[in-house]
């Protein structure tokens, strides 16, 4: 049985967005490029057909991957999300023993995880770690860079 991808409603339409563009928009365009490097004639040296073929089969790979994403999909609704205990889908506020400051983050299924907008994954080692925590609780979270501390301050909705 193939694992469910938890994620939020949030990344569940992003992801939908991007299958749509990638078969609506993305595959016209890198078939039109095909056709054009056609029409140039030998096809044994045209490094813009190369191109286009190589585009082609890495728009398919991912609509393949997106698919697979999405009909595993679990959606949290981030509405009903317990407040009491961290859980995907909700927004924490951490204090950091070691660095003495405050993190934010929104915990997410794994593919909607960017550390650069403070997306973890719930798979992540910090992620785990959190799921289930109260306000209150110190999570140690054990990482290659040694044993990080972590003290929970407030659990919010993340909309």
């Amino acid at each position: 049985m193939e694992k469910k991808n938890i994620m939020t409603y949030e990344g569940l339409q992003r992801l939908e967005q991007e299958l749509s563009d990638l078969k609506v928009v993305r595959r016209k365009e890198v078939a039109q490029k095909i056709k054009e490097a056609r029409e140039q004639g030998d096809l044994s040296e045209n490094a813009e057909y190369d191109a286009a073929k190589d585009e082609q089969r890495d728009i398919e790979a991912r609509i393949e991957e997106i698919e697979k994403i999405l009909k595993n999909a679990e959606v949290v609704v981030e509405d009903e999300v317990d407040l009491d205990k961290i859980n995907v889908g909700c927004k924490v506020k951490l204090y950091d023993c070691e660095y003495e400051e405050e993190l934010e983050y929104k915990i997410v299924g794994s593919t909607e995880a960017n550390s650069l907008q403070g997306k973890i994954s719930n798979e992540s080692p910090v992620g785990r770690a959190l799921i289930g925590a109260k306000v209150g609780d110190t999570v140690q979270v054990e990482t290659q860079a040694g044993v990080l501390e972590y003290k929970v301050l407030e659990i919010q909705r993340s909309n």
